[in-house]
């Protein structure tokens, strides 16, 4: 696979490795999972929320690459793209560019 020179070169191959919708909607549910682990780590101090906020925000976002959309996820070959990917698609679903339908 070739190399991406920039995030937005990527982000538009990132877009095609989530064209099943039910992916999608796992990534986007796994985001919130992590918004509200941070969210418990700041109210309450306990470290162990990062833990839900890896495994929440990983975990979903896996399963709806391997059940649904039958490919490995980006974070495999390109971690810090694949990252930066997963909260520009959670941003532009909130914004209706990206649909969950």
């Amino acid at each position: 696979m070739a190399g991406f020179g920039s995030f937005r070169e990527f982000y538009p191959y990132y877009l095609g490795e989530h064209a099943d919708v039910r992916c999608r909607r796992m990534h986007f549910a796994g985001s919130w999972v992590v918004l509200f682990a941070l969210g418990m780590l700041v109210a309450t101090g306990e470290p162990w929320w990062l833990l839900l906020a890896l495994v929440g925000g990983y975990g979903f976002a896996w399963v709806g690459h391997f059940v649904f959309e039958k490919n490995r996820p980006a974070t495999f070959r390109h971690p810090v793209y694949s990252l930066m990917g997963d909260w520009a698609m959670f941003r532009d679903i909130l914004r209706g560019r990206v649909s969950l339908r």
